[in-house]
């Protein structure tokens, strides 16, 4: 009999010993696959249970999530098939795809990025004990690194000191599968804001540690992160709520705004497929109508009929 709960324990120790899959992804994945062990209490992995718990995913979850619930289930099952735990994939004779309504990411409008990065700055010189003003510097250094690269919060709070070169200006980001990537920092107040971040910090950061830490001098967490961007969102009043995500879909758009090849873009996004950089140029083509519509002289030219 399939012990499938033992089975899932030692595909999630495969994924990270062997795939390198970030604690966050191992996460999802066992919460992904453990929602079908508590579907289909036999566990039981005939192609009519799998098509049993795929329409109920489809009637109690958005698109996106079905998608990658089923991407679990897929690579779990086709584990014990490699493994020859199971002598057939049952996924082989199901159709699991489906056309995905498109979703335009959300950007953060420039004024509102410049405003943000101000408060932040300003919240280091009101700063009234050395403690608040460490906590300002550090937040600070965070936005900027979040804009200036474009990287998923998970990659920012996963740098480690060793990964940050002040004196070449380049940041080593390891993405999704710990796919490796260099950026280069080619502003001078982010290399500043780091540098003073790391000198405040030095008693504490080590060349294997984490870069950003919390008041415990433990690894800052995601969720700490998306807090400071509320609470600074709150300072400004900011008409829209905004996630940490956000910087890095606003770094894109406005890159291809400035006529940046997209293949660059792709890069210093770290996204494996160009399909996935992609949905960039949707948002382009939005503001591109937006630009025709209200700037464009024809408009203001109104004939008499």
């Amino acid at each position: 009999m399939l012990e499938v709960k033992t089975e899932i324990k030692k595909y999630l120790k495969h994924c990270s010993l062997d795939r390198n899959l970030s604690r966050h992804t191992l996460k999802a994945y066992q919460i992904d696959l453990s929602q079908f062990v508590a579907f289909k209490a036999s566990c039981n992995f005939s192609k009519d249970n799998l098509i049993d718990y795929i329409q109920y995913l489809h009637k109690t979850y958005k698109p996106k999530t079905i998608k990658r619930k089923i991407a679990t289930l897929k690579a779990f099952v086709h584990y014990l098939y490699y493994e020859e735990i199971i002598e057939f994939n049952p996924f082989d004779k199901i159709d699991t795809s489906f056309k995905e309504p498109l979703r335009l990411p959300r950007t953060i409008p420039q004024n509102i990025i410049h405003q943000l990065l101000n408060i932040s700055y300003k919240n280091i010189t009101l700063a009234h004990t050395e403690c608040e003003k460490l906590t300002a510097v550090r937040n600070t250094a965070i936005i900027e690194l979040l804009f200036a690269t474009g990287a998923r919060i998970s990659e920012i709070c996963s740098l480690k000191a060793k990964h940050i070169d002040i004196s070449s200006k380049t940041v080593r980001i390891f993405g999704k599968g710990a796919k490796e990537r260099i950026l280069q920092i080619e502003n001078d107040d982010v290399i500043a804001i780091l540098m003073r971040y790391n000198h405040l910090m030095s008693d504490y950061i080590h060349p294997d540690g984490y870069f950003f830490l919390n008041n415990r001098y433990n690894r800052l967490s995601e969720q700490s992160v998306r807090t400071i961007i509320v609470n600074l969102e709150k300072q400004i009043a900011s008409p829209i709520h905004i996630t940490p995500h956000m910087f890095r879909h606003s770094v894109a758009t406005l890159l291809l705004e400035e006529d940046v090849d997209i293949r660059y873009i792709q890069r210093i996004l770290g996204h494996s497929s160009i399909n996935t950089t992609q949905i960039y140029t949707h948002v382009t083509s939005s503001k591109q109508r937006e630009i025709l519509r209200t700037k464009h002289p024809r408009n203001k030219i109104h004939i008499t009929k």
